[in-house]
């Protein structure tokens, strides 16, 4: 099968952070895991550079706006190498294949009688670079940026989005799963039981001159939105590249709940105007808070995914994401709660497994992989908790519950662990009539170990490469060959190495000052309590 994942392209009107890191894991993480369940996987990113607000960022910055997009652009491109992502394409709108794009496929929807010249007079957010309905506002604010949208009287272009308004309805409800979870679905279907207004896709130059300009009037610059979705087709050669021909059948999109509307509305009508199929899916994700507030450059709480890093290592990073957050829902954000499954899961859970295993391999069979003799109940126990684990790992997996799937693979983990102490291999060690009984025990572990390490390798790379390594696992990753149990030959070579994961130790937090802390006691008694969605 081909596959084709891509990740919101990103505005850099803000540096990378949490949120954008947490969208380009997911999408490395699917593409890995598609990769190694025997498919031709095609994953892409990039930046989003035109609009009303790059064009303020760059005057803020005392920068041309090309300058300002060269330099936050490279900022993101250079953020996911630490964190072990790994695109096919980094996109910018900015590139000039994708301007060409841009209005070619402008022309071609011009052309079929889908664009049209009127005036308009509507609510216009600055924040969002669209006109909102009063349906859309709470008191009277946009409901993201919490500011009452200006009133704009124009002339512009627009697309007549509202013409496929009952193909849209109809196909969201034929195809249950082209937007997941089921909750978006339900709201994009609800937001479309009311009339859909057609949507402007074009800005006066009067006002914006840093956008791609229409083929058809050189007065008037693309709207972003039309610009930035049209991205997902020319990162694979639209219209008749081999790529594309090759990977949009396959495309899932991925993004963040903030920008549903342009993606599950704007883009399939725009689309079904130029005569493709739409994407086959859209996977949509919750929002990450900090500390239980939301994340916000105002009141100094963004998360620098380098900073992370820096704190605990990329994989124990890729780890805490994608096992904290249940996909679609909302979670918190800490370094507490970062350090705690770093320690827990990680350093005490997996890393002592693997060191404990690998270190009685060495001090008992030489560095080798011992042959396995007869099985006890014990042992298939594990053997069949550890295949098992693979399946469950890979149907979660498909399904973008990533949470659950690490959940699964944890439960092997603990109960490997508990089989280390009720074998004791150690005392078998004592005896030499138990022989045979020790090395059944030691193949077993390092079996586990195997099936545990392939799936890892598409959430902690690094770590999975490690564990292969140590094993002496020589062929790739492929679900396929390597989840059936007994793949490890006896006598192979096994290398012990230095620990995976160091336990972290927490920072100690300064005391408040004595006159505040009889205020900070008494707001945090007031507090309400929160119900922590989103945690496994």
């Amino acid at each position: 099968m081909n596959f084709y994942i891509t990740t919101p392209i990103f505005y850099v009107n803000a540096q990378p952070h949490l949120g954008h890191a947490y969208s380009t894991i997911i999408a490395d993480t699917v593409s890995r895991f598609q990769k190694i369940a025997g498919n031709d996987v095609r994953f892409q990113t990039g930046t989003d550079e035109h609009g009303d607000k790059i064009a303020e960022a760059a005057a803020r910055s005392n920068e041309t706006p090309r300058e300002y997009v060269d330099r936050i652009s490279r900022m993101f491109r250079e953020t996911w190498p630490p964190l072990h992502i790994e695109p096919d394409n980094f996109i910018r709108t900015t590139d000039a294949n994708h301007i060409n794009t841009v209005r070619s496929i402008l022309q071609k929807v011009h052309d079929r009688g889908d664009i049209y010249f009127s005036e308009y007079s509507g609510l216009y957010c600055k924040g969002c670079e669209r006109f909102l309905t009063e349906k859309e506002l709470i008191n009277g604010n946009c409901p993201d940026h919490l500011t009452p949208p200006e009133p704009i009287t124009e002339q512009n272009y627009f697309f007549r989005m509202s013409k496929y308004q009952e193909w849209l309805i109809g196909h969201i409800e034929q195809n249950p799963e082209f937007i997941q979870p089921e909750r978006y679905r339900n709201e994009v279907l609800s937001f479309l039981k009311e009339p859909l207004e057609d949507l402007c896709i074009s800005r006066p130059t009067s006002r914006l001159t840093w956008g791609i300009p229409l083929p058809f009037d050189d007065k008037f610059v693309t709207y972003v939105w039309f610009d930035a979705l049209i991205n997902y087709l020319t990162g694979i050669g639209y219209p008749d590249g081999p790529d594309f021909a090759r990977y949009w059948q396959g495309a899932e999109h991925l993004i963040a709940k903030d920008i549903l509307k342009p993606h599950a509305i704007y883009w399939p009508t725009m689309l079904k105007s130029l005569g493709l199929e739409p994407y086959r899916k859209l996977h949509v994700h919750g929002y990450w808070n900090v500390n239980d507030t939301k994340m916000s450059k105002s009141i100094g709480n963004v998360v620098r995914p380098a900073d992370l890093i820096e704190e605990c290592g990329a994989d124990s990073v890729r780890y805490f994401l994608l096992r904290e957050m249940s996909f679609g829902l909302d979670s918190s954000f800490s370094d507490d709660a970062l350090i705690n499954r770093h320690n827990s899961d990680l350093a005490n859970d997996l890393g002592n497994l693997v060191s404990r295993s690998l270190t009685m391999v060495k001090n008992f069979c030489d560095c080798k992989v011992p042959p396995a003799g007869a099985m006890r109940d014990s042992d298939r126990e594990l053997a069949a908790a550890a295949t098992g684990m693979v399946a469950e790992y890979r149907k979660q997996m498909e399904v973008f519950a990533f949470h659950r799937a690490l959940r699964e693979v944890w439960k092997v983990i603990a109960m490997a662990n508990r089989y280390i102490v009720n074998n004791a291999p150690w005392e078998l060690a004592k005896e030499p009539a138990s022989r045979e009984r020790l090395d059944t025990v030691l193949y077993t572990l390092l079996e586990t170990l195997r099936l545990i390490t392939l799936t890892l390798h598409p959430v902690m790379p690094a770590t999975a490469t490690k564990m292969k390594d140590a094993l002496g696992v020589e062929s790739p990753p492929d679900f396929d060959s390597q989840a059936q149990w007994g793949r490890l030959v006896p006598a192979a070579a096994v290398t012990p190495g230095a620990p995976l994961f160091p336990r972290l130790k927490k920072a100690t937090p300064a005391p408040a000052p004595a006159d505040n802390r009889a205020r900070q006691s008494s707001q945090k008694a007031a507090r309400p309590g929160r119900t922590e969605r989103g945690k496994p």
